[in-house]
Protein backbone atom coordinates (compact mmCIF):
# COMPACT_ATOMS: atom_id res chain seq x y z
CA UNK A 1 0.00 0.00 0.00
CA UNK A 2 1.29 3.42 -0.81
CA UNK A 3 1.05 5.25 2.00
CA UNK A 4 3.91 7.07 2.50
CA UNK A 5 5.85 10.14 1.26
CA UNK A 6 9.98 11.06 0.45
CA UNK A 7 10.25 14.95 0.99
CA UNK A 8 13.93 16.08 0.10
CA UNK A 9 14.86 19.74 1.05
CA UNK A 10 18.17 21.53 -0.56
CA UNK A 11 19.72 24.21 1.46
CA UNK A 12 22.33 26.23 1.29
CA UNK A 13 25.58 23.25 1.96
CA UNK A 14 23.11 20.14 2.62
CA UNK A 15 20.67 17.67 1.01
CA UNK A 16 18.39 15.74 3.40
CA UNK A 17 15.92 13.67 2.96
CA UNK A 18 13.44 12.02 4.95
CA UNK A 19 10.61 9.45 5.01
CA UNK A 20 6.84 10.12 6.78
CA UNK A 21 3.66 8.20 6.85
CA UNK A 22 0.36 9.73 6.47
CA UNK A 23 0.02 11.16 9.65
CA UNK A 24 3.35 13.11 9.60
CA UNK A 25 5.68 10.88 11.58
CA UNK A 26 9.01 11.26 10.56
CA UNK A 27 10.62 7.40 10.13
CA UNK A 28 13.86 8.34 9.40
CA UNK A 29 16.06 11.06 7.86
CA UNK A 30 19.25 11.11 6.10
CA UNK A 31 21.62 14.45 4.89
CA UNK A 32 24.43 14.75 1.96
CA UNK A 33 26.79 17.99 1.68
CA UNK A 34 26.47 19.37 -1.73
CA UNK A 35 29.36 21.89 -2.61
CA UNK A 36 29.16 25.52 -3.13
CA UNK A 37 32.51 27.91 -4.37
CA UNK A 38 33.17 31.71 -4.03
CA UNK A 39 34.71 32.89 -7.03
CA UNK A 40 34.80 36.10 -6.24
CA UNK A 41 33.22 38.86 -3.75
CA UNK A 42 29.08 38.22 -3.61
CA UNK A 43 29.52 35.31 -5.80
CA UNK A 44 28.65 32.15 -4.63
CA UNK A 45 28.03 29.22 -7.01
CA UNK A 46 26.89 25.46 -7.16
CA UNK A 47 27.17 22.24 -9.30
CA UNK A 48 23.38 20.78 -10.21
CA UNK A 49 24.43 17.68 -11.02
CA UNK A 50 26.04 17.30 -7.22
CA UNK A 51 22.96 18.26 -5.84
CA UNK A 52 20.86 15.42 -7.59
CA UNK A 53 23.90 12.88 -6.74
CA UNK A 54 23.50 14.55 -3.12
CA UNK A 55 19.16 14.20 -2.88
CA UNK A 56 19.58 10.82 -4.45
CA UNK A 57 22.13 9.42 -1.67
CA UNK A 58 19.72 11.27 0.87
CA UNK A 59 16.66 9.35 -0.45
CA UNK A 60 18.17 6.43 -0.71
CA UNK A 61 19.78 6.34 2.99
CA UNK A 62 16.65 7.07 4.55
CA UNK A 63 14.35 4.22 2.79
CA UNK A 64 17.01 2.41 4.10
CA UNK A 65 16.83 3.71 8.03
CA UNK A 66 12.97 4.03 7.87
CA UNK A 67 12.98 0.17 6.16
CA UNK A 68 10.56 1.04 3.33
CA UNK A 69 10.30 -0.89 -0.12
CA UNK A 70 9.74 1.70 -3.22
CA UNK A 71 6.02 0.29 -3.79
CA UNK A 72 5.24 1.83 -0.59
CA UNK A 73 6.16 5.73 -1.29
CA UNK A 74 3.02 7.18 -2.80
CA UNK A 75 4.98 10.49 -3.59
CA UNK A 76 7.80 12.66 -3.74
CA UNK A 77 8.41 16.31 -2.89
CA UNK A 78 11.43 19.00 -3.10
CA UNK A 79 11.58 22.32 -1.55
CA UNK A 80 15.02 24.29 -1.69
CA UNK A 81 16.66 27.34 -1.92
CA UNK A 82 16.00 30.30 -4.84
CA UNK A 83 18.98 29.37 -6.80
CA UNK A 84 19.07 29.84 -10.42
CA UNK A 85 20.15 27.06 -12.67
CA UNK A 86 21.24 27.56 -15.94
CA UNK A 87 21.30 24.39 -18.49
CA UNK A 88 21.43 24.46 -22.67
CA UNK A 89 19.23 23.19 -25.44
CA UNK A 90 20.28 19.57 -24.40
CA UNK A 91 19.29 19.99 -20.75
CA UNK A 92 23.47 20.16 -20.11
CA UNK A 93 24.92 22.22 -18.02
CA UNK A 94 26.19 25.50 -19.06
CA UNK A 95 28.67 27.94 -16.65
CA UNK A 96 27.58 30.80 -14.45
CA UNK A 97 31.18 31.11 -13.15
CA UNK A 98 33.80 33.58 -14.15
CA UNK A 99 35.99 30.29 -13.73
CA UNK A 100 34.23 28.88 -17.00
CA UNK A 101 33.55 25.42 -15.73
CA UNK A 102 30.20 24.21 -16.93
CA UNK A 103 29.81 22.55 -14.07
CA UNK A 104 29.02 25.42 -12.14
CA UNK A 105 25.94 26.01 -13.77
CA UNK A 106 23.88 27.06 -10.47
CA UNK A 107 23.91 30.79 -8.86
CA UNK A 108 22.78 30.20 -5.25
CA UNK A 109 19.95 31.83 -3.65
CA UNK A 110 22.84 34.33 -1.89
CA UNK A 111 24.78 35.29 -4.83
CA UNK A 112 24.80 39.34 -4.76
CA UNK A 113 26.57 40.00 -7.70
CA UNK A 114 23.48 41.16 -9.72
CA UNK A 115 23.16 44.73 -7.27
CA UNK A 116 23.47 46.87 -10.21
CA UNK A 117 20.79 44.99 -12.19
CA UNK A 118 18.27 44.88 -8.81
CA UNK A 119 18.60 48.64 -8.69
CA UNK A 120 18.42 49.53 -12.38
CA UNK A 121 15.14 47.60 -11.88
CA UNK A 122 14.08 49.17 -8.85
CA UNK A 123 14.19 52.42 -10.09
CA UNK A 124 12.03 51.69 -13.12
CA UNK A 125 8.79 52.38 -10.83
CA UNK A 126 7.48 49.07 -13.63
CA UNK A 127 3.85 47.81 -11.81
CA UNK A 128 4.59 44.47 -11.35
CA UNK A 129 6.88 45.99 -8.32
CA UNK A 130 3.84 46.70 -6.48
CA UNK A 131 4.09 42.31 -5.47
CA UNK A 132 7.35 42.61 -4.29
CA UNK A 133 7.43 45.12 -1.99
CA UNK A 134 8.48 48.17 -5.09
CA UNK A 135 11.80 46.47 -4.54
CA UNK A 136 13.65 43.78 -5.91
CA UNK A 137 16.50 41.86 -3.89
CA UNK A 138 20.11 40.64 -6.10
CA UNK A 139 19.02 37.34 -4.30
CA UNK A 140 15.92 37.39 -6.45
CA UNK A 141 16.03 35.96 -10.36
CA UNK A 142 15.04 38.83 -12.30
CA UNK A 143 18.39 40.52 -11.56
CA UNK A 144 20.31 37.54 -11.93
CA UNK A 145 19.10 36.81 -15.21
CA UNK A 146 19.30 40.30 -16.40
CA UNK A 147 23.50 39.98 -14.98
CA UNK A 148 23.50 36.48 -16.72
CA UNK A 149 22.34 38.06 -20.63
CA UNK A 150 24.64 41.22 -19.65
CA UNK A 151 27.92 39.71 -18.45
CA UNK A 152 27.80 35.86 -20.28
CA UNK A 153 27.11 36.63 -23.74
CA UNK A 154 28.51 33.04 -25.08
CA UNK A 155 26.16 31.31 -22.24
CA UNK A 156 22.96 33.21 -22.96
CA UNK A 157 23.11 32.35 -26.84
CA UNK A 158 23.29 28.56 -25.72
CA UNK A 159 20.40 28.90 -22.66
CA UNK A 160 17.83 26.08 -23.39
CA UNK A 161 16.45 26.06 -19.42
CA UNK A 162 16.35 28.43 -16.72
CA UNK A 163 15.20 27.18 -13.56
CA UNK A 164 14.66 27.94 -9.57
CA UNK A 165 16.12 25.16 -8.31
CA UNK A 166 13.09 23.05 -7.12
CA UNK A 167 12.05 23.20 -10.31
CA UNK A 168 15.44 21.42 -11.58
CA UNK A 169 15.08 18.91 -9.04
CA UNK A 170 11.46 18.13 -10.24
CA UNK A 171 12.26 18.35 -13.75
CA UNK A 172 15.47 15.59 -13.06
CA UNK A 173 12.87 14.15 -11.48
CA UNK A 174 10.46 13.83 -13.81
CA UNK A 175 11.47 14.96 -17.42
CA UNK A 176 8.66 17.72 -17.05
CA UNK A 177 9.87 21.07 -16.99
CA UNK A 178 6.55 22.01 -15.75
CA UNK A 179 7.12 25.03 -13.06
CA UNK A 180 5.55 25.77 -9.78
CA UNK A 181 3.66 28.52 -8.98
CA UNK A 182 5.48 28.66 -5.53
CA UNK A 183 8.58 29.59 -7.40
CA UNK A 184 7.45 31.52 -10.43
CA UNK A 185 5.31 33.92 -8.56
CA UNK A 186 7.35 34.24 -5.44
CA UNK A 187 11.15 35.17 -7.21
CA UNK A 188 10.39 35.57 -10.90
CA UNK A 189 8.24 38.20 -10.79
CA UNK A 190 5.01 36.12 -12.22
CA UNK A 191 1.86 37.74 -11.53
CA UNK A 192 0.02 34.06 -10.83
CA UNK A 193 -3.38 36.40 -9.84
CA UNK A 194 -3.40 37.70 -13.51
CA UNK A 195 -3.73 36.45 -16.75
CA UNK A 196 -1.35 36.29 -18.40
CA UNK A 197 1.31 35.70 -15.64
CA UNK A 198 4.00 37.13 -17.36
CA UNK A 199 4.42 40.75 -18.08
CA UNK A 200 5.99 41.14 -21.44
CA UNK A 201 6.69 44.85 -20.89
CA UNK A 202 8.28 44.12 -17.60
CA UNK A 203 10.74 41.53 -19.99
CA UNK A 204 11.64 43.64 -22.03
CA UNK A 205 12.77 46.65 -19.36
CA UNK A 206 14.88 44.04 -18.09
CA UNK A 207 15.97 43.28 -21.79
CA UNK A 208 14.66 39.66 -21.28
CA UNK A 209 12.47 39.51 -24.24
CA UNK A 210 13.41 36.65 -25.39
CA UNK A 211 13.54 34.78 -21.51
CA UNK A 212 10.19 32.32 -22.20
CA UNK A 213 11.86 30.77 -25.16
CA UNK A 214 15.40 30.80 -23.65
CA UNK A 215 14.59 29.73 -20.46
CA UNK A 216 11.35 27.13 -21.49
CA UNK A 217 9.12 28.95 -19.05
CA UNK A 218 5.42 27.97 -19.98
CA UNK A 219 2.68 30.56 -19.51
CA UNK A 220 0.88 27.74 -16.64
CA UNK A 221 1.91 26.74 -13.22
CA UNK A 222 1.49 24.10 -11.28
CA UNK A 223 -0.12 24.84 -8.00
CA UNK A 224 1.51 23.81 -4.40
CA UNK A 225 0.17 20.11 -3.65
CA UNK A 226 -0.57 19.55 -8.09
CA UNK A 227 1.25 16.93 -9.77
CA UNK A 228 4.16 17.53 -11.83
CA UNK A 229 4.38 13.66 -13.18
CA UNK A 230 5.35 10.43 -12.17
CA UNK A 231 9.36 9.51 -12.17
CA UNK A 232 11.50 8.27 -15.05
CA UNK A 233 12.86 4.93 -15.36
CA UNK A 234 16.40 6.77 -14.67
CA UNK A 235 15.43 9.00 -11.72
CA UNK A 236 13.90 6.32 -10.11
CA UNK A 237 16.65 4.37 -10.01
CA UNK A 238 18.50 7.16 -9.34
CA UNK A 239 16.30 7.60 -5.88
CA UNK A 240 15.70 3.95 -5.21
CA UNK A 241 11.66 4.56 -5.96
CA UNK A 242 10.01 3.21 -8.84
CA UNK A 243 8.00 5.13 -11.35
CA UNK A 244 4.69 4.81 -10.24
CA UNK A 245 5.44 7.58 -7.16
CA UNK A 246 4.24 10.55 -8.57
CA UNK A 247 6.54 13.81 -7.70
CA UNK A 248 4.71 17.07 -6.88
CA UNK A 249 5.64 21.05 -7.19
CA UNK A 250 8.55 22.32 -5.88
CA UNK A 251 8.77 24.54 -3.30
CA UNK A 252 10.99 27.59 -1.96
CA UNK A 253 12.31 25.98 1.02
CA UNK A 254 10.87 28.76 3.23
CA UNK A 255 7.88 28.33 2.33
CA UNK A 256 7.81 24.66 3.17
CA UNK A 257 9.02 25.71 6.90
CA UNK A 258 6.23 27.67 6.98
CA UNK A 259 3.70 25.18 6.04
CA UNK A 260 4.95 22.73 8.20
CA UNK A 261 5.71 25.17 11.02
CA UNK A 262 2.07 26.31 10.83
CA UNK A 263 0.40 22.83 10.77
CA UNK A 264 -3.25 23.20 11.95
CA UNK A 265 -3.09 27.36 12.13
CA UNK A 266 -2.91 26.91 7.98
CA UNK A 267 -6.52 26.75 8.27
CA UNK A 268 -9.62 29.15 9.77
CA UNK A 269 -9.42 32.03 11.37
CA UNK A 270 -5.71 31.21 12.98
CA UNK A 271 -3.96 31.83 9.75
CA UNK A 272 -4.10 35.63 9.83
CA UNK A 273 -3.28 35.76 13.35
CA UNK A 274 -0.03 33.62 13.14
CA UNK A 275 3.30 34.36 11.46
CA UNK A 276 6.03 32.01 10.49
CA UNK A 277 9.42 32.15 11.50
CA UNK A 278 11.70 30.21 9.36
CA UNK A 279 15.56 30.65 10.65
CA UNK A 280 18.75 28.69 10.18
CA UNK A 281 21.53 30.38 7.66
CA UNK A 282 19.38 32.90 7.09
CA UNK A 283 15.66 33.97 8.49
CA UNK A 284 12.63 34.55 6.93
CA UNK A 285 9.25 35.76 8.49
CA UNK A 286 5.76 34.72 6.47
CA UNK A 287 2.26 36.19 6.82
CA UNK A 288 -0.61 35.17 4.97
CA UNK A 289 -4.02 37.46 4.57
CA UNK A 290 -7.13 36.44 2.21
CA UNK A 291 -6.31 40.24 1.03
CA UNK A 292 -3.72 41.60 -1.28
CA UNK A 293 -1.36 43.86 1.39
CA UNK A 294 1.14 45.64 -0.57
CA UNK A 295 3.75 47.17 1.81
CA UNK A 296 7.25 48.59 0.84
CA UNK A 297 10.17 46.32 1.42
CA UNK A 298 8.33 43.38 1.98
CA UNK A 299 8.68 40.89 -0.48
CA UNK A 300 5.09 39.91 -2.25
CA UNK A 301 1.87 39.61 -1.45
CA UNK A 302 2.46 36.87 -3.80
CA UNK A 303 -1.14 35.17 -4.86
CA UNK A 304 -1.57 31.36 -4.57
CA UNK A 305 2.36 31.12 -3.79
CA UNK A 306 1.34 28.45 -0.91
CA UNK A 307 -2.10 28.27 0.08
CA UNK A 308 -4.67 28.42 -2.20
CA UNK A 309 -6.49 31.53 -2.07
CA UNK A 310 -4.38 33.29 0.13
CA UNK A 311 -1.99 35.80 -0.70
CA UNK A 312 1.68 35.64 1.00
CA UNK A 313 4.24 38.09 2.20
CA UNK A 314 7.73 38.10 3.09
CA UNK A 315 10.59 39.28 4.96
CA UNK A 316 13.86 38.37 5.83
CA UNK A 317 17.76 38.51 7.31
CA UNK A 318 20.03 37.50 4.43
CA UNK A 319 22.40 36.26 7.23
CA UNK A 320 21.34 34.92 10.97
CA UNK A 321 22.98 31.59 11.52
CA UNK A 322 25.57 32.60 9.36
CA UNK A 323 26.45 35.81 11.44
CA UNK A 324 26.72 34.02 14.39
CA UNK A 325 29.19 31.87 12.70
CA UNK A 326 30.47 34.75 11.27
CA UNK A 327 31.13 36.38 14.87
CA UNK A 328 32.96 33.03 15.84
CA UNK A 329 35.08 32.77 13.42
CA UNK A 330 36.34 36.81 13.46
CA UNK A 331 36.52 36.33 17.19
CA UNK A 332 40.51 36.16 18.85
CA UNK A 333 38.73 34.00 20.82
CA UNK A 334 36.69 31.97 18.46
CA UNK A 335 37.74 29.48 15.83
CA UNK A 336 35.79 26.88 13.57
CA UNK A 337 32.04 27.24 14.83
CA UNK A 338 31.14 23.60 15.11
CA UNK A 339 27.86 23.23 17.12
CA UNK A 340 30.03 21.97 20.12
CA UNK A 341 31.52 25.50 20.20
CA UNK A 342 28.05 26.59 19.43
CA UNK A 343 26.86 25.47 23.16
CA UNK A 344 29.88 26.08 24.66
CA UNK A 345 29.50 29.99 24.28
CA UNK A 346 25.57 29.53 24.88
CA UNK A 347 26.37 27.36 28.18
CA UNK A 348 28.71 30.43 29.14
CA UNK A 349 26.05 33.10 28.51
CA UNK A 350 24.10 31.61 31.13
CA UNK A 351 26.56 31.70 33.29
CA UNK A 352 27.36 34.94 32.29
CA UNK A 353 23.81 36.67 32.96
CA UNK A 354 23.27 34.31 36.16
CA UNK A 355 26.52 36.50 37.55
CA UNK A 356 25.46 40.02 36.11
CA UNK A 357 22.23 39.77 36.52
CA UNK A 358 20.90 39.15 32.96
CA UNK A 359 22.17 42.55 31.50
CA UNK A 360 25.18 41.40 30.10
CA UNK A 361 27.22 43.70 28.15
CA UNK A 362 24.36 46.48 27.83
CA UNK A 363 26.69 48.89 25.66
CA UNK A 364 27.55 46.94 23.10
CA UNK A 365 24.98 47.45 19.83
CA UNK A 366 24.88 45.94 16.71
CA UNK A 367 23.15 45.88 13.66
CA UNK A 368 23.24 42.46 12.17
CA UNK A 369 22.79 43.47 8.45
CA UNK A 370 26.51 42.01 7.59
CA UNK A 371 24.94 40.92 3.97
CA UNK A 372 22.93 43.90 3.37
CA UNK A 373 19.47 44.45 4.72
CA UNK A 374 16.46 42.25 2.87
CA UNK A 375 13.93 43.36 5.02
CA UNK A 376 12.28 46.13 5.89
CA UNK A 377 14.72 47.93 4.82
CA UNK A 378 15.53 46.30 1.36
CA UNK A 379 18.86 47.89 1.15
CA UNK A 380 21.45 44.96 -0.02
CA UNK A 381 24.22 47.48 0.23
CA UNK A 382 23.29 48.15 4.28
CA UNK A 383 26.55 46.69 6.13
CA UNK A 384 26.57 45.68 9.75
CA UNK A 385 27.60 47.79 12.91
CA UNK A 386 29.72 46.91 16.12
CA UNK A 387 29.09 50.21 18.59
CA UNK A 388 31.16 49.44 22.29
CA UNK A 389 33.91 47.34 21.53
CA UNK A 390 36.65 46.70 23.95
CA UNK A 391 40.22 45.11 23.63
CA UNK A 392 38.95 42.15 25.47
CA UNK A 393 39.35 39.16 23.39
CA UNK A 394 38.86 36.60 26.25
CA UNK A 395 36.36 33.60 25.83
CA UNK A 396 34.14 35.87 28.16
CA UNK A 397 34.42 38.93 24.99
CA UNK A 398 33.50 36.24 22.20
CA UNK A 399 30.58 35.40 24.62
CA UNK A 400 29.61 39.01 25.10
CA UNK A 401 29.37 39.88 21.71
CA UNK A 402 27.41 36.50 20.94
CA UNK A 403 24.82 37.71 22.93
CA UNK A 404 24.82 41.30 21.89
CA UNK A 405 24.42 39.51 18.33
CA UNK A 406 21.80 37.06 19.01
CA UNK A 407 19.75 40.50 20.30
CA UNK A 408 20.53 42.28 17.42
CA UNK A 409 19.36 39.18 15.65
CA UNK A 410 15.83 39.37 17.74
CA UNK A 411 15.49 43.35 17.08
CA UNK A 412 15.89 42.81 13.42
CA UNK A 413 12.70 40.09 13.84
CA UNK A 414 10.82 42.89 15.61
CA UNK A 415 12.01 45.53 12.93
CA UNK A 416 10.21 43.18 10.57
CA UNK A 417 7.03 42.76 12.54
CA UNK A 418 6.40 46.06 13.69
CA UNK A 419 6.64 47.13 9.41
CA UNK A 420 4.16 43.94 8.87
CA UNK A 421 1.60 45.52 11.26
CA UNK A 422 2.28 49.35 9.55
CA UNK A 423 0.94 47.65 6.64
CA UNK A 424 -2.43 46.32 8.09
CA UNK A 425 -0.80 42.49 9.20
CA UNK A 426 -2.45 41.11 12.64
CA UNK A 427 -0.74 38.70 14.76
CA UNK A 428 -0.34 37.64 18.14
CA UNK A 429 1.97 34.11 17.64
CA UNK A 430 5.17 33.58 16.11
CA UNK A 431 5.52 29.78 15.29
CA UNK A 432 9.37 29.58 14.59
CA UNK A 433 11.48 26.34 13.04
CA UNK A 434 14.52 25.89 11.66
CA UNK A 435 18.10 25.20 13.47
CA UNK A 436 16.86 28.22 15.49
CA UNK A 437 14.94 26.13 17.77
CA UNK A 438 18.22 24.34 19.17
CA UNK A 439 19.67 27.71 20.22
CA UNK A 440 17.86 28.64 23.83
CA UNK A 441 19.10 32.00 23.55
CA UNK A 442 17.34 32.44 20.30
CA UNK A 443 13.81 31.46 21.34
CA UNK A 444 14.15 32.98 24.46
CA UNK A 445 14.78 36.51 22.77
CA UNK A 446 12.49 36.47 19.78
CA UNK A 447 9.26 35.84 22.46
CA UNK A 448 10.95 38.51 24.87
CA UNK A 449 12.05 41.14 22.39
CA UNK A 450 8.99 40.72 19.64
CA UNK A 451 6.40 40.15 23.05
CA UNK A 452 4.75 37.28 20.73
CA UNK A 453 3.66 34.21 21.94
CA UNK A 454 6.32 31.96 20.40
CA UNK A 455 5.06 28.00 19.15
CA UNK A 456 7.49 25.25 18.31
CA UNK A 457 6.63 22.50 16.38
CA UNK A 458 7.47 18.99 18.40
CA UNK A 459 8.63 17.78 14.56
CA UNK A 460 12.03 17.46 14.39
CA UNK A 461 11.57 19.07 10.76
CA UNK A 462 8.97 21.14 9.99
CA UNK A 463 10.76 21.85 6.40
CA UNK A 464 10.55 18.35 5.43
CA UNK A 465 7.25 17.84 6.92
CA UNK A 466 5.94 20.94 4.86
CA UNK A 467 7.29 19.54 1.76
CA UNK A 468 5.95 16.13 2.44
CA UNK A 469 2.30 17.60 3.41
CA UNK A 470 2.13 18.92 -0.04
CA UNK A 471 3.27 15.49 -1.68
CA UNK A 472 0.35 14.23 0.38
CA UNK A 473 -1.60 15.86 -1.32
CA UNK A 474 -0.19 15.01 -4.57
CA UNK A 475 -0.63 11.70 -3.64
CA UNK A 476 -3.83 11.28 -2.73
CA UNK A 477 -3.09 10.25 0.92
CA UNK A 478 -4.80 14.15 1.95
CA UNK A 479 -7.91 16.07 -0.48
CA UNK A 480 -6.29 19.48 -0.05
CA UNK A 481 -3.04 21.94 1.28
CA UNK A 482 -5.29 22.49 5.19
CA UNK A 483 -6.35 18.69 5.46
CA UNK A 484 -2.84 17.50 5.10
CA UNK A 485 -1.37 20.31 7.62
CA UNK A 486 -3.95 19.72 10.08
CA UNK A 487 -3.64 15.67 9.83
CA UNK A 488 0.24 15.68 9.92
CA UNK A 489 0.53 18.06 12.54
CA UNK A 490 2.38 16.55 15.46
CA UNK A 491 1.09 19.06 17.94
CA UNK A 492 4.03 22.33 19.85
CA UNK A 493 5.42 23.58 22.79
CA UNK A 494 4.44 27.14 23.53
CA UNK A 495 6.96 29.80 25.08
CA UNK A 496 5.39 32.79 26.58
CA UNK A 497 7.17 36.20 26.69
CA UNK A 498 8.17 38.11 30.12
CA UNK A 499 6.44 41.48 29.70
CA UNK A 500 9.07 42.81 32.12
CA UNK A 501 11.75 41.76 29.38
CA UNK A 502 9.75 42.79 26.46
CA UNK A 503 9.44 46.41 28.24
CA UNK A 504 13.57 45.91 28.99
CA UNK A 505 14.33 45.43 25.50
CA UNK A 506 12.32 48.03 24.24
CA UNK A 507 15.73 49.81 25.21
CA UNK A 508 17.72 48.32 22.93
CA UNK A 509 15.31 48.48 19.96
CA UNK A 510 15.56 52.39 20.36
CA UNK A 511 19.29 52.30 20.36
CA UNK A 512 18.47 49.22 16.89
CA UNK A 513 16.77 52.53 15.30
CA UNK A 514 18.88 55.18 15.94
CA UNK A 515 21.67 52.85 14.61
CA UNK A 516 19.89 52.33 11.40
CA UNK A 517 19.26 56.08 10.99
CA UNK A 518 23.36 56.91 11.70
CA UNK A 519 24.58 54.50 9.48
CA UNK A 520 22.25 56.40 7.13
CA UNK A 521 24.27 59.77 7.99
CA UNK A 522 27.14 58.72 7.62
CA UNK A 523 26.03 57.18 3.84
CA UNK A 524 24.88 60.91 3.20
CA UNK A 525 28.08 62.18 4.42
CA UNK A 526 30.27 60.21 1.65
CA UNK A 527 26.86 61.87 -1.13
CA UNK A 528 27.46 65.02 0.38
CA UNK A 529 30.70 65.17 -0.38
CA UNK A 530 30.79 63.69 -3.99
Amino acid sequence: MRDHIVAVDVGTTSARAAVFDRAGRLLSRAKQPIEMIRPRENHAEHDSENIWAACCGAVRAALAEAGIFAKQVAALGFDATCSLVVRDRDGKPLSVSPRGENRFDTIVWLDHRAINEAEILNASGHPVLKYSGETLSPEMQMPKLMWLKRHHKETWAKTGFVFDLADFLTWKATGSASRSRCTLTSKWNYLSHETPGWQADFLGLAGLDDLLERASLPEDTVAVGGVIGHLTNAAAADLGLDTKCVVTAGMIDAYAGALGALGKAADGEALEQSVALIAGTSSCIVAFNSQPKPGQSLWGPYYDALLPGHWLVEGGQSATGALLDHIVRMHAAGGEPTLELHARIVARIGELRAEEGGNLAPDLNILPDFHGNRSPLADPRATGVISGLTLDISFDGLCRVYWRTSVAIALGIRHILEALVQYGYRFETLHITGGHVQNPLLLELYADVTGCKVVVPNTKDAVLLGTAMAAAVAGGLHENLQAAAGAMDQGWAEHAADPRQTKAYGRDYRRFLAMVRHREELRRLDDDAA
